[in-house]
């Protein structure tokens, strides 16, 4: 025990003291928001991958995940690695860097309204922000509950309170520089944890050959006639499988804090070098995460299950983890904690500035100063922090449980609303305005249908659409789709200006020759 406490002692106060060293670069908003768009390839790299990987990843998905498709969960990782990191970097990267520099934008409802000349534009993305966020971030609690229980004794309230009272204070700080480096000390915790874990797990059930022997060994509900199953290449339910890495790997493109990394990295030789950190980061940490849930089915004799038998999935890895010696343990406890913060760090800042920037500064009418401004942004972090550490202790002290379950929704709709006008925003100049409207509406109506049936227990259409995972990767090819049909049939809105815009992507710089001479 004192073991575990010097460890969370220490923890915190790094924590704090990167918050205070870097107070010097919050004077602005966009020192405050963005670094002032000077964050290194490192700093980036692990702070896109701090930001995509929370407990919620570690705890809930990998268990659940793990448990339903055995081993062949690690091609999860791999997809969240290749599609969700190195192609986002190849592909947004650079493009996002140039394209919201030239147009000022500091936030995704900010892009929308600048880059479609539309106020409204800005306003409805804002609001999708707000409302789905929110539960997102309030779920990034649930997997601290148990590893804390197991490991401390501690009521959860403790746990929550105590987790947003330190994110709170190196954000409020440092901003987004202390929550950057912040993501780097996290991500270098992370990395040697789960590696860790994973050993100390194989050794527990024999090494490696052993647990996979033990693995092959369970027969599957789903699956009866497959032997091994839970050892084969693509696992018992391919289909659904490929669901998951589609909506956790493409999915990222569009989420608003993930997006938004591009906004402040340094320039394009830091963008080339962070590509290869981030998926490197991301094989191991993601890769790592659903590998080790693929080897929950082993503890199924001590896991919790419900009074249908059906096992809850976020008690799995906890389960697992309760058999590692003490030192591990709290190794695991830094692990997810450093999980957590990073990913509610970078929502929380990501929520306050859409809503300061984008709703209450343009009402404010040019009344609002930059200390203003920066006053009412570090006032809304401590609103979000407070709101989302309220719903967590209330979805955990009494029988709501649509709370957690809303996770996946959540990052469904936003996806499904963002990402395709995001992406066609950046390369195609015949984007309309009409079709990110398009796109906003389809991706949050989808989710909300699916919404319904998860909590009713219909049936809308099909029965593949009552899971959120199916129903969110619908969202996002259907905006895929859309936007371009209905781009077609109307009007861009100020073409010359549109020209403008991409024309950052063509700057040209003429250097002095070497070779004055030609070689006739």
């Amino acid at each position: 025990m004192l073991l575990k406490i010097t460890l969370l002692i220490l923890f915190f106060a790094v924590m704090i003291g990167v918050g205070i060293y870097c107070r010097k670069s919050t004077g602005s908003v966009q020192g405050f928001v963005l670094g002032s768009r000077n964050v290194g390839s490192w700093l980036t790299a692990f702070a896109f991958g701090t930001s995509y990987f929370s407990a919620v990843i570690f705890v809930g998905y990998a268990g659940q995940f793990g448990w339903k498709y055995g081993l062949a969960a690690t091609w999860i990782g791999i997809g969240n690695a290749l599609i969700g990191s190195l192609l986002a970097w190849r592909i947004l990267g650079r493009r996002t860097r140039l394209m919201t520099q030239h147009l000022g934008s500091a936030t995704m409802p900010d892009f929308f309204g600048r880059r479609f000349s539309s106020g409204t534009l800005k306003v409805f993305a804002s609001v999708i922000v707000f409302i789905f966020l929110i539960p997102y971030t309030a779920s990034l609690y649930n997997g601290l509950s148990r590893l804390f229980g197991m490991a401390f004794n501690i009521d959860y309230i403790w746990c929550v309170l105590g987790m947003a009272v330190l994110t709170g204070i190196y954000v409020l700080v440092g901003g987004y520089m202390a929550t950057a480096v912040n993501d780097f000390i996290q991500g270098l915790i992370m990395i040697v944890g789960i590696c860790a874990v994973i050993i100390s797990t194989l050794n527990c059930n024999g090494g490696f050959t052993a647990a996979v022997e033990s693995l092959s060994k369970i027969p599957c509900e789903t699956a009866p006639g497959l032997n091994g199953a839970f050892t084969s290449f693509f696992g018992p339910q391919p289909l659904y499988l490929l669901g998951v890495v589609l909506l956790t790997s493409l999915g990222t493109w569009g989420l608003p804090q993930m997006v938004g990394k591009f906004y402040a990295i340094r320039d394009e030789a830091a963008i080339r070098k962070g590509t290869v950190i981030s998926t490197a980061f991301a094989f191991i940490v993601a890769g790592g995460c659903y590998f080790l849930g693929g080897f929950g089915r082993l503890y199924g004799d001590i896991i919790e299950r419900n009074v249908a038998g059906t096992p809850v999935f976020d008690s799995i890895i906890p389960s697992m983890l309760s058999t590692l010696p003490d030192l591990m343990i709290g190794i695991v406890i830094i692990l997810v904690l450093s999980a957590s913060m990073s990913t509610l760090s970078s929502l929380v800042l990501t929520s306050g500035s859409t809503l300061a920037l984008d709703i209450i500064k343009p009402i404010a009418r040019g009344k609002m100063n930059e200390k203003g401004t920066l006053a009412c942004i570090r006032i809304l972090v401590i609103f979000f922090i407070a709101i989302s550490s309220t719903l967590a202790i209330v979805q955990a002290k009494s029988s709501v449980t649509f709370i957690a379950q809303l996770m996946g929704i959540s990052w469904g709709a936003l996806a499904g609303a963002f990402l395709a006008p995001f992406l066609w925003g950046l390369f195609w100049k015949r984007t309309t305005p009409a079709a990110v409207f398009v796109s906003f509406v389809t991706g949050v109506v989808i989710m909300c249908v699916c919404m319904f049936c998860t909590f009713t227990g219909r049936t809308f259409i099909s029965p593949f659409l009552t899971s959120p995972i199916n129903a969110g990767v619908l969202a996002m090819f259907a905006g895929l789709v859309t936007v371009p049909i209905v781009s077609i049939f109307t009007k861009v809105h100020k073409p010359e200006k549109v020209d403008e815009m991409f024309e950052c992507y063509d700057n040209r710089v003429t250097v002095r020759a070497t070779d004055a001479l030609s070689d006739e």
